[in-house]
Parts: C-alpha cells; sequence; structure tokens
C-alpha cells in the first residue's frame, strides 16, 4: 500500500515474513529509499512480519468467481453525471434567463462627444457603454417612435423536472429509498416508510451474509496482534452476529418478540433478537431467572416481592382491645 504526506510518499509491502518499508521525496522525483520514520530509535526500514500473515483483509462488494467485484456506483455514474451536466446548465441560465429581459426599440445608441482638448472643437462621438446605465439603472426614451420590448423569463422548472426523474432512476438502481436522496417525507404511513426501505433492507442484508467472513478475519488478526493465540483460534471458528438492518420502534420489537413467545420460542432466543442486548446481559438474566425459580422452590419469596411484617408485631396488634387507642 502507498500514501502521500506532504512531500514524501510512502510506500508498504507485507509478506508472510516480512514487512517492507520505503519513502521517497514527490517533488524531485527520487528513488525508493528505506524508511527512515524509525532509524532514531534503532528500528531497520524492513522488520520481520511477527503476525506471519498478511494483515490486510479484503472486503469485496458484490464478488464473482470470475472478474473483479463490482463497485455500488459504477451502474449509477453516466446518471450522476447526467445530473451534474444539468445542474450546471441551471445556473447558467439562471444567472443570464431567469430575470425578464428589457429591450428600447426605435432609438440611437447613446454616445458621446469627442472634443479637441486645444481648440475646443467637437471633432467626434464615441459609444458609451451600457453598463453604467444597467447599474444605475437610468432609461430615457427622446426620440419620438420609440417603445420598450420583454423578453419574459426562462422557466427553469424543464430542468429540475428531468433532475428529479434522474434521481428517481438512481433511487431505484441503487434500491435507495427516494426520501433519502429527494429529502420528501410529509404524511407518510410507518408501514409505507418500511415498504420504501424494503429494497435497501434487502441489499443490506445479503451484503452482511458476504462480508462476514472478512470481518472475522479481521478480529483474528486483531487477537494475533495481541498475542492472543488461542482467541484467534476460536474466533476463526465463530460467526459474525449482525443487528436487524431494519428500523423498528420498541413497541414494535415487543409485539414480534411476543408472537415469537406464543409459538414456543426460547426467552434465550428472544433476548438475542433485542438491540442492544450484549451476551453479558443475557448471562445476567439467565442468572436472574435461576434465582427467581430457586427462590419460589424454596418457599422464599422475600427476594421476590419484598420483606414481609414481622408476625409478632401483627400479632400484638391483633390483641389490642377495641376502644384502647382513644383510651390512651
Amino acid at each position: 500500500m502507498t500514501w502521500r504526506d506532504y512531500d514524501t510518499e510512502f510506500a508498504t509491502l507485507f509478506t508472510p515474513t516480512m514487512v517492507y518499508r520505503w519513502q521517497r521525496p514527490t517533488r524531485e522525483g527520487g528513488q525508493w529509499t528505506g524508511r527512515t520514520a524509525g532509524l532514531s530509535r534503532g528500528e531497520p526500514s524492513h522488520i520481520p512480519n511477527p503476525l506471519k500473515v498478511v494483515p490486510l483483509v479484503e472486503l469485496p462488494n458484490r464478488g464473482r468467481l470470475h472478474g473483479k467485484p463490482r463497485s455500488e456506483i459504477a451502474s449509477v455514474l453516466p446518471l450522476q453525471d447526467s445530473v451534474n451536466t444539468l445542474w450546471a446548465h441551471l445556473l447558467t441560465a439562471s444567472d443570464g434567463l431567469a430575470l425578464p429581459a428589457r429591450a428600447v426599440l426605435g432609438m440611437d445608441r447613446p454616445v458621446r462627444e469627442i472634443v479637441d482638448p486645444e481648440t475646443g472643437e467637437v471633432v467626434g462621438e464615441e459609444d458609451l457603454p451600457l453598463d453604467k446605465f444597467r447599474s444605475d439603472r437610468l432609461l430615457w426614451l427622446e426620440k419620438q417612435g420609440a417603445s420598450i420590448a420583454e423578453f419574459s423569463a426562462a422557466d427553469l422548472q424543464n430542468y429540475l423536472s428531468v433532475i428529479e426523474v434522474a434521481v428517481q432512476h438512481i433511487a431505484a438502481q441503487t434500491r435507495t429509498p427516494p426520501s433519502y436522496l429527494a429529502g420528501k417525507l410529509v404524511n407518510v404511513s410507518p408501514d409505507g416508510v418500511a415498504a420504501s426501505e424494503a429494497g435497501l433492507v434487502a441489499k443490506v442484508t445479503e451484503r452482511q451474509r458476504h462480508f462476514g467472513s472478512a470481518l472475522r478475519e479481521v478480529m483474528r488478526l486483531e487477537a494475533l496482534a495481541k498475542g492472543e493465540a488461542r482467541r484467534a483460534e476460536s474466533l476463526a471458528l465463530g460467526s459474525v452476529v449482525w443487528r436487524d438492518p431494519q428500523f423498528r420502534s420498541d413497541a414494535q420489537y415487543s409485539d414480534a418478540l411476543v408472537k415469537l413467545k406464543s409459538i414456543g420460542v426460547p426467552d434465550e432466543a428472544l433476548w438475542e433478537r433485542i438491540p442492544g442486548v450484549t451476551p453479558d446481559e443475557i448471562e445476567r438474566w439467565k442468572k436472574m431467572r435461576t434465582d427467581a425459580a430457586g427462590a419460589i422452590l424454596g418457599g422464599n419469596v422475600t427476594d421476590l416481592f419484598g420483606p414481609k411484617p414481622d408476625q409478632g408485631e401483627d400479632d400484638d396488634q391483633a390483641d389490642e382491645p377495641e376502644g384502647a387507642e382513644e383510651a390512651a
């Protein structure tokens, strides 16, 4: 991999046994030399690879058995270029044609006399620049028959209509909800929002299935870098658990979990479906459930419903004669 930092370009090559590090100046077109960043600490430019593997993991988008992975935006780049072009045309038109234009008909162009400074005689005339009149908003009609004409402003909505259609095509091809691109979401029911996001949720779910193995390898390399070989071996045999890509409210999650419970799904499986719940919390819930069951079977429900009143105090209150409190 290579990168540039100000006027120096760096390169690093990873192999299972070595890590080669080079640098070169970009402005002078120099040759690649060993990295000098760690020489002051006695570190050589090329060092052995402590992981014994290449610490780079590819996350291919829409990987295929033959050929390179396919970009997510490659199919919509022409449409995006069209949108940019139309937007540039719209700004150009708004600069000169967005407002009505007026013209003076039947009148000579304003001129200025040229006077000889020595003799004071008029030796000619020259046209006056119109920019001054435009900025001062001055206009006069002295010649008979002169009139004013007006050109209406251009309708820029035509550009916007074509841009909106192009954006809709981009949303359809990329399975992006139109509201994400257009920003229009007024009086839409929750079911309508979920239906508009169905394509995006399906695409995200598909990517989760393909990216899981690569992210598992990333976690394995992290364990190797920390020197935890046993954890790295366990991670290599594990699986990536993703959060639900579809947004649901707490009420929707609760309703779904209750329905799953009604068909016999175990509590542990339901707890795993709750967003934000960690395995440690699930283990704590299991312990709490076990303690509660043990208290019920043992006849001690104090921990479940709070402490009971003292039995002796109840007996004393029951033995007091009526009216004793009043007599006291």
